[in-house]
């Protein structure tokens, strides 16, 4: 598998950057804001992905099994982010799509939202401006300008999910910036034909959930993901070169270790380059120019 791009943790600004314009120094390079939540700057514009930036859920599941207090604060500020141009939501899952964070966003900004056209009125009444929405399914493509792209591709959240009207419940993205495609899956599990998916769109990173289900979980109502060991085959299969893990580290009901997560990818990886990000780091994407270094969590 030949290295498409490298990732680079390479002491760039911090996500206290996302409060300031953006500028077009730097490349493609992005932010991991905890669980599912990502931000993208690119030629001085910014789209985010699954943004859970409040304590909402904490906040809702006060007293029950699973009170989802946070393991660590909130990265930014969603009311002082500035320049979001543009903003996707996996689904409905509060954890991708936060009445709170919302609501910071739109107080600098007027982006377009995407999110998944079954879930359209959910999406509307967490506060998401009817006119700045893009309802879609798997297999749409928004055009969001400047040669970005985002194709939505079905997710599994443990199951394939489809509205009456046959519109995929869960969703993931290739966002195309700069002939650079990255996948964010949404939460999602192994399903069949993913991988000659993802094939087809010949993607150079992907940026997969790794903490694992339990029948425990999902009786109390938290679907799971996919396993480390699962989200590395996904990519050897597909012929993915590169990875970023994430939805771990946030709610301690809800996660793997970080170092488990390490020698587990460390064992089965091979020649896949990987990273586990750190919060509100920044790291950049470029094109493989040489044998690609793999980042190993640093």
């Amino acid at each position: 598998m030949s290295a498409a791009v490298t990732l680079r943790a390479d002491g760039g600004p911090d996500v206290g950057h996302l409060t300031r314009a953006a500028d077009n120094a730097g490349g493609l390079r992005f932010w991991w804001l905890g669980q599912a939540g990502f931000a993208f700057e690119h030629a001085g514009r910014r789209v985010l992905v699954d943004p859970y930036l409040s304590d909402s859920l904490a906040r809702k599941y006060a007293g029950k099994v699973f009170p989802h207090a946070r393991l660590h604060p909130v990265p930014v500020d969603p009311a002082a982010v500035l320049g979001v141009e543009a903003v996707l939501h996996s689904h409905a899952h509060t954890d991708h799509l936060d009445p709170d964070t919302v609501e910071g966003l739109l107080q600098n900004n007027s982006p377009l939202f995407v999110a998944p056209r079954a879930r359209r009125d959910v999406a509307i009444q967490r506060n998401i401006p009817a006119d700045r929405l893009r309802a879609v399914t798997a297999g749409d493509r928004v055009e969001l300008g400047n040669g970005m792209s985002v194709t939505a591709v079905p997710a599994a959240h443990e199951d394939l999910e489809f509205d009456a009207n046959g519109d995929s419940v869960f969703l993931g993205y290739i966002l195309d910036i700069a002939g650079i495609r990255i996948y964010h899956s949404g939460d999602c599990v192994p399903y069949g034909g993913q991988v000659e998916l993802l094939r087809n769109h010949h993607v150079d990173l992907a940026l997969l959930p790794i903490n694992g289900r339990d029948s425990r979980r999902l009786q109390n109502g938290v679907p799971g993901n996919m396993t480390v060991r699962e989200a590395a085959a996904l990519c050897q299969e597909a012929a993915i070169p590169a990875v970023v893990g994430h939805h771990f580290g946030l709610f301690d009901f809800n996660t793997v270790p970080r170092e488990d997560a390490a020698r587990e990818l460390g064992e089965v990886a091979g020649d896949l380059q990987w990273t586990l990000p750190e919060v509100g780091r920044c790291y950049s994407v470029e094109p493989a120019r040489e044998p690609a270094e793999q980042l190993k969590g640093r």
